[in-house]
C-alpha cells in the first residue's frame, strides 16, 4: 500500500479553498493509502503568538477534519508539536543546507516583499522544517496545493543532499496535485486565502456564510443580458460542489439571460449548505467532545512517533551519533 503525508496549518476557519484544494484529497486518498495527516502547529508559530488562539485554532482544525470524515483508526492524525523528531531532524537538515538554497523559496521572497509579514528566521527556515515533516515518514505522495509544489521539490533536494553526504536514508516523495481544483477562487477572484480575507468558511453560522457568498465580486452585466459562466467567480465555486448535470443547467441559465448574479449566489449558498450539511451538524456535535478530540490527537502522536523515531535513528546512525 502506498503512503501519503500532508499537513495543514491551524491559521483560521476552514474554508472552501482548504477543502477543495487539500482536505478533500487528503480524505479521499486516505481510503486506499497508508495516511499520515498532521496539524502543522510548529509552522503556525511564524504568525500566531497568542497561546489561546493557537489552542483554539488547533482544536477547531482537528474537529473540522473529524467532521468532514477523517477516520482516526485508519489515518494517523496528530499535532506536529507532539512529535519532537520533526524539530530534531530539522536541525540536522539545517546543518547541511546552504543559505542561497533557502533564499530562492517563494514564501521567503513574498515575505520580504510584503511589509505585513514578519520575515523571521522561522519563515526563512520553513522549507527545512517542511522537509523534516515529510521525510520522517518516507511517503510516496504528498497531496498539496499548486503553490506548495516548490516546497516538495526542495524536500526532495534536501533528502538527496543528505543521502549523498551520509548514505541512503530518505525516500524522494512526489507531490500530488489535483489540477482542476489546484487554485480555488475567493470572493474577490484571487486565490481563496485567510490572509486575503476573501474566504467562504464551511462551518460558520449560516448568516455569516450567506454574507460571505453574497459578497462575491461579479461584473456589472445587467440581469436580462446573457453572461459567460467561464469568467464568473460564483460559477467557478458552484461547479466544484455541484454534479455535472447541475453545472450544465446553471451554465444554460447564464447564457440564456434573465438570470442575475444574485440568483447564482443564492444557488451557490443552497448548494454549500446541502453539500456540507451533514459535516456542519457533525462539527457541532464533535466540538463539545474535547476528551474525544484530544485522545484522537494523542493516539495519533504515539503512532506517528514510532515511525518518526525509527527514521531519525537511521539518520543519526549514518551521521555518527
Amino acid at each position: 500500500m502506498k503512503k501519503i503525508l500532508s499537513g495543514v496549518q491551524p491559521s483560521g476557519k476552514i474554508h472552501l479553498g482548504n477543502y477543495f484544494g487539500a482536505i478533500r484529497q487528503h480524505l479521499e486518498m486516505a481510503k486506499d493509502h497508508e495516511a499520515y495527516l498532521f496539524i502543522a502547529d510548529l509552522h503556525a508559530l511564524t504568525t500566531i503568538r497568542n497561546p489561546e488562539e493557537m489552542r483554539e485554532l488547533t482544536y477547531e482544525l482537528a474537529v473540522a477534519y473529524l467532521a468532514l470524515g477523517l477516520d482516526p483508526k485508519k489515518t494517523v492524525f496528530f499535532k506536529q508539536s507532539d512529535v519532537s523528531e520533526h524539530a530534531e531532524l530539522c536541525w540536522i537538515f539545517d546543518c547541511i543546507t546552504k543559505i542561497p538554497f533557502l533564499e530562492r523559496a517563494h514564501a521567503w521572497k513574498d515575505a520580504q516583499n510584503n511589509k505585513k509579514k514578519e520575515a523571521s528566521v522561522g519563515l526563512f527556515n520553513y522549507p527545512i522544517l517542511q522537509a523534516a515533516d515529510i521525510l520522517l515518514y518516507k511517503p510516496d505522495f504528498v497531496p498539496v496545493g499548486k503553490d506548495q509544489k516548490q516546497h516538495i521539490e526542495m524536500s526532495r533536494d534536501i533528502a538527496q543532499n543528505f543521502n549523498n553526504i551520509f548514505g541512503e536514508v530518505f525516500k524522494l516523495p512526489e507531490e500530488y496535485i489535483v489540477k482542476e481544483v489546484a487554485i480555488v477562487p475567493g470572493t474577490d477572484g484571487e486565490k481563496m486565502s485567510k490572509s486575503y480575507g476573501n474566504t467562504i468558511d464551511i462551518f460558520e453560522d449560516e448568516k455569516v456564510l450567506k454574507k460571505q457568498v453574497m459578497g462575491i465580486v461579479t461584473d456589472s452585466t445587467p440581469l436580462e443580458k446573457p453572461k459567460d459562466p467561464k469568467t464568473c467567480n460564483v460559477f467557478a465555486l458552484y461547479k466544484l460542489i455541484a454534479t455535472t448535470e447541475e453545472t450544465k443547467m446553471l451554465a444554460a441559465k447564464y447564457k440564456k439571460g434573465g438570470f442575475g448574479f444574485g440568483d447564482a449566489k443564492k444557488a451557490l449558498l443552497e448548494k454549500i449548505l446541502d453539500y456540507f450539511g451533514p459535516a456542519r451538524k457533525k462539527y457541532t456535535e464533535i466540538y463539545k467532545k474535547k476528551d474525544y478530540v484530544y485522545n484522537v490527537l494523542e493516539d495519533g502522536a504515539t503512532r506517528a512517533r514510532e515511525v518518526a523515531a525509527q527514521t531519525l535513528n537511521e539518520a543519526k546512525k549514518k551521521i555518527g551519533y
